[in-house]
């Protein structure tokens, strides 16, 4: 066990071995990270007080807190992020510095930068959502091209890159 990994309770971190985990990311408790999927420095996965799931081909950026949360697969999850008790639907992108709190951010939804998804939101799939506290509207009322934005943040590309980084990952 890396010295970043924690048990708690008995429960470890499962980390597929297809993996990539920064060595300087923490995980604690009941964590899964599926495979090509990838976590960045700093990222705090904790799974203490319920699980944390990071589904396949999933990116957690630099910085962010994923608590007792689920994320499903082809997911962004931008730097600084913060998710508790919250659940992000397959390929769902959540921006920079965004909070989701006891909320559902729908599939293939675009969470804005610095948004704040206050408790007992269900965000739509295929939703765009801003603010403080967050708007939503679909994104097929918006000029927003999903397809466009997901290609930018791809979590491919990142699952690439993560490969490149010899030291940076197990």
């Amino acid at each position: 066990m890396d010295s970043r990994e924690y048990a708690f309770e008995g429960a470890t971190p499962d980390i597929h071995g297809y993996a990539h985990v920064s060595r300087e990311a923490t995980l604690v408790g009941d964590v899964t990270v599926g495979p090509n999927a990838n976590v960045w420095p700093g990222v705090v996965l904790r799974g203490d007080v319920a699980p944390v799931e990071v589904g396949r081909e999933s990116a957690i950026g630099d910085g962010a807190i994923v608590h007792a949360s689920t994320v499903g697969e082809k997911v962004m999850v931008g730097h600084g992020a913060v998710l508790n008790d919250a659940h992000v639907r397959d390929g769902a992108l959540v921006g920079f510095n965004s909070t989701v709190s006891d909320a559902t951010i729908g599939e293939g939804s675009i969470v804005a930068m610095g948004t704040v998804v206050p408790p007992g939101y269900e965000v739509p799939a295929e939703s765009f959502v801003r603010g403080s506290p967050a708007t939503v509207t679909p994104l097929s009322e918006t000029t927003i091209d999903p397809n466009e934005v997901f290609e930018a943040f791809s979590s491919g590309d990142y699952a690439n890159l993560a490969a490149r980084h010899e030291d940076l990952f197990e």
